[in-house]
């Protein structure tokens, strides 16, 4: 069974735009086709959110008797790509990134304080442990960049594509002029994402 976890970005919710758009696109697959989809609620806390999302795979590799995690597809937007990065490398599954955060212990440093979600009008505080917690998340480099496929556009606004570029050296590259950091027509490459979900290989990343 092929399996994509979808984990949302900064201030985001699964309720965001790129969510739902994987969800719809999940849904419409024949039976035969079937995708297993999780989206989770990521706490603000880095620690909570990627030990959370652990537990979640080990349990559902338990579960399938004679699973690994091989099946699994971590899609992370923004900061959900920095924690896809770790997880794919956890368990040596894949990763589609979109628009990464490749360092958010310093990106996210000016975001010190109260902020609120997006889409939930949820309350919440990002403090200097925060930022430690996602220290503790950053990989070295990545052990095989064939499980990786990344989407950037160079008009992000808040993020510098080119080191999502160098960082993924070797991986699956799509790079778009334009756009912007919520990645604009996302939902043109998900027949891409979820082709990649099932075989581990790109015929096309337009």
């Amino acid at each position: 069974m092929t399996t994509i976890v979808y984990l949302h970005g900064f201030r985001s919710s699964p309720a965001s735009e790129k969510a739902q758009v994987m969800r719809e696109a999940v849904d419409a697959l024949p039976r035969d086709r079937a995708i297993e989809l999780s989206i989770p609620d990521l706490d603000a806390s880095p620690r909570i959110a990627v030990n959370g999302v652990v537990r979640w795979v080990e349990q559902r590799v338990e579960q399938v008797c004679g699973a690994d995690a091989a099946g699994i597809t971590f899609v992370g937007s923004s900061l959900g790509g920095f924690y896809a990065t770790w997880l794919a490398e956890r368990f040596g599954a894949r990763a589609v990134l979109v628009n990464p955060a490749t360092q958010p212990y310093d990106d996210l440093r000016d975001y010190l304080g109260m902020q609120t979600n997006l889409y939930t009008g949820r309350r919440f505080e990002v403090t200097h442990a925060h930022f430690d917690e996602l220290r503790a998340f950053d990989v070295a480099a990545i052990a095989d960049p064939s499980r990786y496929l990344l989407y950037v556009q160079s008009a992000d606004e808040l993020l510098d594509w080119r080191i999502a570029v160098a960082r993924y050296g070797g991986a699956w590259q799509c790079v778009e002029g334009g756009g912007d950091h919520g990645f604009a027509g996302f939902e043109r490459h998900v027949p891409t994402i979820l082709e990649f979900a099932r075989s581990g290989f790109v015929h096309s990343t337009r």
